[in-house]
């Protein structure tokens, strides 16, 4: 039956009543995706009907019926090309729904075009039902479809449904800023005006894309477009500038908020209040809280957990075990991670007593807020408290094997190794099977002793159960190992644990690096340091310069660069070390441009070898005539106090060869402002270069345009040499 689009849904203006000749639905082409399909059957029974009794009401029914979607557009255009029939709203309507939920964009665009030009009566309320129904159906690019033909034909698409789509585009998984974006232009097109859900929606997207300025630009704005914000906006705001780490304007807009006394509902407070407990912006979230509270809104748990939590983080005890209480008197026990978030709150104020008296006060069951107590007992070094502590929990039942562990692990730490192994027994008794944090302990334990042969049997178990050990124990097993000089052991140890992506301390590596790099096993040290990246193991400087040591000891400079290659590409950076490393490792190759390159770059760092090295460095420089190369480095060098006697006169005789005398001279006077006096050769040098350019002495006293007055006096007082 034909369907009756309500008139009251979606108030819209009718336009009189047109009839158009419906050729325009015959030129619509058959699109790929719509063939057809042979006759059949069912289609042609269809037609017989519809020649006999062709109405639009006859037409709807058949199309309802018709599951092919070929055949319904088949019968479609068949009408359409009948000269007695003309498509209503409805008919329209039928078609455009049937293909929208099918997918088919492209040919419901022809259809809609056609409506719109047919100017049926009711074709407006139609096109809104299309779009209202599209959107609940999550078919946006349908409905957008619909209302850009609502705009060239002429209709206006109520608020309403604008709205509709915006929260459908805004609200979706993918949030289309530039959909929605689309969509709001086309509502100031048909000259809409916007209302709050409008601008709402236009601000959620602004916000999703990170441009929460524009979003505040058109909170700011909202007064001039005839709205006021509400819980919504604020929201909105609030949550997008909590997210993107603008913390203090938030606080701002939530004050404007009250001050224009926006009452926030249940959704804002479940929303709100977590951001600012995650911010650690207590205030905020207590006056939230409080006023939740008073507008009758009842928090749920996770409500309290947050802020149990942002209490517990500001060591605010009372303020938290206050609102334990009123969880519980609300009939919702606190969860364990509640409870553990408490019991580090009470143990890091040193009230190991309260803890214990809060946990049995609430006759608290439960393993992991023990635990935490444990642990703060052992850190406070409370052992005594501790023990009675675990063997009430091992009474109750409640003990589990991280509660033996963190005792055990204690005595370890504190190489008290006897007692370590009497709790193990009673552990052991207790039918509680041990697992590698055990084990993490016991080698932790034996290595502070020095017992490294117990602890390899321990790591060989581990091993033989296919376990690992946490980061601290590897950690100390091989730094300890590679101290005695046990370096077979410490690299069994590591490829291990290297083969099951576990961590080691730096220095613990640098250890292993170091032993192997001495025993001068570069190749077995390089592979180390692979494995080491393989398992994002954080190496120091000294490691990648031990293994450049040994590079550049046995005669396999030439792997230097490749190592820097490898170096560089992980993130490494390089000190002074390893730069005299590479440039004595380049001078030995005579790589003269590697040279030149390492050398700029260290200074150009801030970094200045010692005196020594840094002769060594420049001689070589000035051997390949490569001092013009490095200028800039030496004008760096010669502004402190870094160059002797030895390298002016190096530097200078070296410029001078390489034809630099502007440069010399400039150093010249450096050096005999710092009262460093040249020796003969450099003098010699300066006062040749002035004879190959056939200058006279004479000559060279009057020109001071060339000559400051320390080098005149030079030259005046070498005249007669």
């Amino acid at each position: 039956m034909a369907i009756k689009l309500p008139s009251s849904a979606y108030p819209t203006r009718f336009l009189r009543w047109v009839y158009f000749s419906s050729s325009c639905i015959a030129d619509i082409s058959e699109t790929p995706e719509i063939v057809k399909l042979k006759d059949s059957s069912e289609f042609e029974q269809n037609l017989n009907f519809l020649r006999n009794k062709l109405a639009p009401d006859n037409l709807i029914r058949i199309l309802d019926r018709t599951n092919d979607l070929n055949s319904a557009v088949r019968i479609f255009k068949w009408a359409s090309r009948q000269k007695s029939f003309h498509h209503t709203s409805n008919t329209y309507y039928r078609i455009i729904l049937k293909l929208g939920m099918a997918g088919k964009v492209v040919e419901m665009r022809d259809f809609c075009e056609n409506m719109a030009k047919d100017r049926c009566p009711g074709t407006e309320e139609a096109l809104v039902t299309l779009v209202h129904t599209f959107v609940e159906h999550c078919r946006i690019e349908e409905a957008i479809t619909v209302l850009v033909n609502m705009n060239l034909g002429g209709y206006r698409l109520p608020i309403g449904a604008f709205n509709a789509l915006l929260g459908a585009l805004v609200g979706g998984k993918d949030r289309a800023f530039q959909k929605a974006l689309f969509v709001y232009k086309e509502m100031v097109k048909a000259c809409v005006l916007p209302t709050v859900e409008t601008l709402n929606c236009l601000m959620k997207a602004l916000s999703a894309t990170n441009q929460i300025d524009l979003a505040l630009d058109q909170y700011r704005r909202m007064k001039n477009k005839g709205c006021n914000p509400n819980r919504k906006t604020f929201e909105i705001l609030v949550k997008a500038l909590i997210e993107n780490g603008r913390v203090d304007e938030a606080a701002i807009i939530l004050e404007q908020m009250f001050k224009v006394q926006c009452q926030p509902d249940l959704s804002f407070h479940t929303c709100i209040i977590p951001l600012f407990c995650r911010e650690n912006k207590i205030e905020e979230a207590v006056k939230l809280f409080k006023m939740m509270k008073d507008s009758d809104f009842e928090p749920d748990s996770f409500i309290y957990e947050v802020l149990v939590r942002c209490f517990c983080n500001n060591l605010q005890l009372d303020s938290a075990v206050a609102l334990i209480n009123e969880m519980m008197e609300s009939g919702m026990p606190p969860k364990h991670y509640v409870l553990v978030d408490i019991m580090n709150c009470f143990c890091e104020l040193g009230k190991i007593k309260e803890a214990i008296v809060f946990l049995e006060s609430r006759q608290v069951h439960e393993t992991a807020p023990f635990n935490t107590l444990l642990e703060g007992c052992c850190n406070a070094g409370d052992i005594l408290a501790a023990n009675v502590l675990l063997e009430t929990m091992s009474e109750r039942h409640i003990a589990d094997c991280q509660s033996w562990n963190i005792l055990i692990r204690w005595f370890c730490e504190n190489e008290d190794m006897k007692k370590a192994y009497i709790l193990l027994g009673r552990m052991i008794k207790s039918f509680v099977i041990l697992d590698c944090a055990t084990y993490s302990a016991l080698v932790v334990g034996n290595c502070r002793l020095g017992k490294y042969e117990e602890a390899m049997k321990l790591f060989h178990q581990i091993c033989a159960r296919c376990w690992i050990l946490d980061f601290a124990s590897y950690s100390e097993l091989v730094g300890g190992l590679c101290d005695i000089k046990h370096s077979e052991d410490a690299m069994e140890v590591f490829h291990y644990m290297s083969m099951k992506r576990c961590s080691l301390h730096s220095l613990a590596f640098y250890k292993l690096i170091k032993c192997v790099c001495d025993s001068g096993q570069v190749k077995e040290a390089i592979r180390l340091w692979q494995l080491a990246c393989f398992c994002a193991i954080s190496c120091c400087i000294a490691t990648h310069t031990a293994i450049m040591q040994l590079l550049l000891r046995s005669r396999r400079a030439e792997d230097m660069l490749a190592f820097l290659s490898q170096m560089l590409m992980v993130g490494s950076n390089l000190d002074l070390e390893a730069y005299c490393i590479l440039i004595q490792s380049m001078s030995k190759q005579n790589k003269i441009k590697e040279c030149v390159l390492f050398f700029n770059t260290m200074i150009n760092e801030g970094l200045i070898p010692d005196p020594d090295q840094l002769f060594d460095q420049l001689s070589f420089m000035a051997n390949h005539s490569q001092l013009s190369m490095i200028s800039s480095a030496i004008d760096r060098i010669s502004c402190g106090d870094i160059l002797n006697s030895a390298m002016y006169g190096l530097l200078i005789t070296g410029l001078l060869k390489e034809g630099r005398e502007h440069e010399a001279r400039r150093l010249l006077d450096s050096m005999l402002e710092k009262g460093w006096v040249p020796d003969a050769t450099t003098h010699n040098l300066l006062i040749g270069s002035d004879v190959r350019k056939g200058m006279t002495q004479a000559m060279l006293f009057d020109d001071s345009a060339s000559l400051d007055s320390v080098s005149n006096i030079l030259a005046e007082g070498l005249g007669d040499t």
